[in-house]
């Protein structure tokens, strides 16, 4: 199954970020681009690793705030490349299943496959994190029944959120569904689009 690939490199990914557990951190993509679809995967889930720490570091209400408008502008730059990565994996689904003929009554998904995959690698990160505030030694026992019962949830979601797009990769090598990749058209940052940076020229 094509998930039990991208949960295993998503897992890889979490526990290599963390060795450091920095954001400044060097990335090296442990899989060259000949193994196109795992060196995709493993460099989405590091865009949304580091990411989920920015989003952290700039909850800290104590936060300088030059460096929250330095933070904030790394943020929206891992936005972009966490979409371009998407338009990437769903490149490379076109390319993978663009011999196969859509049957005369296939149906579109509300998603594409990589937008499904997406949201496996944050879940992945849920769970990472989730697991750790179920075993912190300094938390309160309710504290981490909470977080046990919540991680119990989030395990059941890998579950299901896996088959779904397995099932739709499926689906669409059969003909049964097919796809289109929809480049996003963010408005914010383009100069022609967004009213307060087309005042600035």
């Amino acid at each position: 199954m094509f998930t039990s690939k991208a949960n295993t490199i998503f897992q890889e990914v979490i526990e290599k970020y963390h060795i450091i557990n920095t954001v400044d951190q060097p990335f090296e993509n442990a899989y060259s681009k000949e193994d196109l679809i795992e060196h995709l995967l493993y460099r989405k889930c590091w865009i949304d690793t580091v990411q989920w720490h920015y989003e952290d570091i700039i909850r800290d209400p104590h936060i300088d705030p030059v460096a929250a408008l330095k933070l904030k502008r790394q943020i929206d730059a891992s936005n972009q490349d966490r979409t371009d990565m998407v338009e990437y994996i769903d490149s490379y689904f076109l390319e993978k299943y663009k011999d196969v003929t859509p049957k005369s009554d296939a149906t579109i998904n509300t998603e594409s496959p990589a937008w499904g995959i997406d949201r496996l690698s944050i879940l992945a990160l849920k769970i990472y994190h989730m697991n750790e505030e179920a075993h912190r030694e300094d938390a309160t026992p309710e504290h981490r029944a909470a977080c046990q019962k919540k991680l119990n949830l989030l395990l059941e979601q890998r579950v299901d959120l896996s088959t779904a797009i397995d099932t739709l990769l499926k689906d669409i090598e059969k003909g049964d569904k097919y796809m289109k990749v929809y480049k996003q058209m963010k408005m914010y940052n383009d100069e022609a689009l967004n009213p307060v940076l087309r005042s600035q020229k």
